[in-house]
């Protein structure tokens, strides 16, 4: 499954902030970390706040905190914000013909799947295989 870019800096930003709760992490920190475009964040961190899932702190120390629950926030919840995933498959050339009902019958099982499977997993399960891959990283340098 391949991401739009304002979800891809949806999921980075809501991840980012919800690992560190406590702490407030501006939108260009988190920009120059994940090599995105500042401005793009902005506009997506104003969805995810509209949403509930960030608050946003004006001032000098400013920046933007987690406010969600990160065992309940499920991936789903953030990526349906931004991608079309889980509305069903809109009508193509050829789907009277077997193939066709065939192919779109297939396609839709794929979406069905794809939203069972963001359902799933939540920001605090993502959170733990960061750590997880983080570990293995460090193991698997110090064995070089």
């Amino acid at each position: 499954m391949r991401l739009q870019k304002a979800t891809r800096c949806a999921l980075y930003a809501v991840l980012e902030l919800a690992q560190e709760s406590e702490r407030q992490i501006s939108a260009a920190d988190i920009a120059e970390k994940y090599g995105i475009s500042a401005n793009h964040l902005a506009k997506v961190l104003r969805d995810l706040t509209r949403a509930g899932l960030v608050e946003s702190m004006r001032g000098a120390g400013g920046g933007y905190r987690f406010s969600g629950n990160a065992k309940r926030v499920t991936l789903y919840e953030v990526v349906h914000m931004f991608e079309d995933v889980g509305q069903g498959v809109r009508p193509e050339p050829g789907d009277n013909l077997p193939i066709g009902r065939a192919l779109s019958r297939v396609t839709t099982e794929i979406d069905e799947i794809a939203v069972s499977t963001l359902k799933s997993i939540t920001l605090s399960t993502l959170l733990k295989l960061t750590d997880r891959l983080s570990a293995e990283q460090l193991l698997h340098g110090e064995n070089d």
